[in-house]
């Protein structure tokens, strides 16, 4: 119990210096994060706990900051159910579900048809499914000498990232910059070596509205350029840097008091990666999942004022029917809560963007069905 006691008491005091900080999402692939993790609001007293015992569930290291929050806050409150979420990746997590290990998976990106597929194999008659539950911005991290105020955007990334653009003073940097003293330096993009829902979304962004000359896939395509692993090892070579380049979530910026550029996206004014920036882009996802499946299509050529299109929508994939009569009732349990207004309440002190309220009310209404 004083054990306990003693984890409440530094979880809340690191959830203090979380808002403080305003650490946004951390990485999006097998590294750990480095921002606030644990702590947050405090524990709410109208978690309803169901089922006993150890439940296990892995997947995206995007969502691990909320997931220790809601861990430590349901643990308080259900005292025979340990939450066991490993933050192993998105593609791992997906895959490990599959395989029948984990009541629920963690994913940057929603299920492929093929993956739906084989999920009827574990969801005897049913059927995994995308429920959105955590968002945020990704961050352009840059390492430029002398220029803190940098302007960029999708058409200009696209080109930099593929090795078009080689040096800090190309016309085309000038030209969204004018008035910066732009060096004659090499650009060093970095971009992650590992499978990752950040590269997946960030290359959305880059074809969307940059006209980015690959697909888009959690696997680097674009040509040129140095690779590390993780949000943390790109984030590391940008600080370390100079000259480089690079994308991750907003929280490695601020850890590492990284400089981020703003994006010219249209709108009047360039816009900053802010998890309410954030917010206003990712209210304008449509669903394309069927029925129960709740995957979004995430709005990347946004020119709403004040909108950063460079967002990540972090889903908790689980069987809509036919779960395993030993973890259904904590899986639902969890799933009701860490949705539930007390839940979303607890991420943006985080820097996380709490579910828009029309996508959040779907998110509940399906978890409520979940059998």
């Amino acid at each position: 119990m004083k054990l306990q006691r003693k984890n409440r008491v530094r979880a809340l005091a690191v959830g203090a210096l979380a808002v403080s900080g305003a650490l946004a999402l951390s990485a999006c692939g097998s590294d750990d994060t480095t921002g606030a993790g644990g702590g947050g609001a405090a524990k709410p007293s109208n978690i309803k706990c169901d089922g006993k015992g150890k439940l296990l569930a892995s997947g995206s290291s995007a969502q691990k900051n909320a997931m220790d929050v809601w861990v430590q806050n349901y643990a308080g409150a259900c005292k025979g159910t340990e939450i066991n979420y490993q933050p192993t990746g998105s593609g791992a997590g997906v895959t490990t579900f599959l395989q029948g290990q984990t009541a629920f998976a963690g994913s940057d990106s929603a299920l492929k048809p093929d993956e739906v597929t084989k999920s009827k194999k574990v969801c005897k008659g049913g059927q995994a499914i995308d429920l959105p539950m955590v968002g945020g911005p990704i961050a352009v991290g840059y390492n430029v000498p002398g220029v803190d105020n940098l302007v960029l955007d999708a058409k200009t990334l696209s080109k930099i990232f593929n090795s078009e653009i080689k040096k800090w003073n190309d016309p085309a940097i000038k030209k969204l910059n004018p008035g910066a003293k732009l060096p004659d330096l090499k650009i060093q993009p970095f971009h992650r070596s590992d499978d990752s829902g950040t590269t997946d979304n960030f290359t959305k962004y880059l074809k969307a509205a940059g006209g980015w000359k690959h697909e888009p896939a959690k696997k680097w395509e674009g040509e040129g350029g140095q690779a590390a692993s993780g949000s943390a090892g790109v984030s590391s070579q940008v600080k370390q840097t100079s000259g480089a380049i690079s994308y991750f979530e907003l929280s490695y910026a601020t850890a590492g008091k990284i400089q981020t550029a703003k994006l010219n996206t249209g709108a009047k004014e360039p816009v900053e990666a802010t998890v309410d920036n954030a917010s206003k882009a990712i209210s304008e996802a449509k669903q394309v999942g069927k029925d129960d499946d709740l995957a979004l299509d995430l709005n990347y050529t946004t020119k709403a004022e004040g909108a950063y299109p460079i967002t990540l929508v972090t889903y908790e994939i689980a069987c809509n029917k036919g779960n395993k009569a030993e973890t259904l009732p904590a899986t639902k349990s969890f799933l009701t809560y860490i949705s539930s207004k007390d839940g979303q309440s607890a991420l943006k002190a985080l820097g996380y963007a709490p579910l828009p309220t029309e996508i959040a009310d779907k998110v509940r209404a399906t978890v409520a069905k979940i059998s």
